[in-house]
């Protein structure tokens, strides 16, 4: 009886040490409200490098050859990107898009 007293105080504080909630735990903010609003979220990016991201983006868009225009319509089109696997991406649109007719 007295080997189960001593085992069940034991427990209690084993028990006690390991589920204590301490102090700094407690300090940071992110325990009571785990979830950011939009605003704070979105503080660290400024807002000119995403202008100028978006900016630069549109500029490479306009710009590019008639190769990748031609690559991307092909991929876009699973026949001719199956096609340009074994052929390559300039006969798969050749063959694909090459020999259209306008009527």
């Amino acid at each position: 009886m007295r080997t189960l007293i001593i085992l069940t105080l034991l427990a209690v504080l084993v028990m006690a040490a390991t589920c204590y909630e301490s102090h700094e735990s407690m300090e940071s903010h992110e325990y009571f409200n785990p979830f950011l609003n939009r605003r704070r979220a979105n503080d660290f990016i400024q807002a000119d490098s995403r202008l100028r991201a978006n900016t630069q983006e549109r500029i490479r868009e306009r710009s590019k050859g008639i190769q990748e225009h031609q690559r991307e319509l092909c991929e876009d089109y699973y026949p001719c990107e199956i096609y340009a696997y074994r052929h390559g991406y300039a006969a798969a649109y050749k063959h694909y898009f090459g020999r259209r007719r306008t009527k």
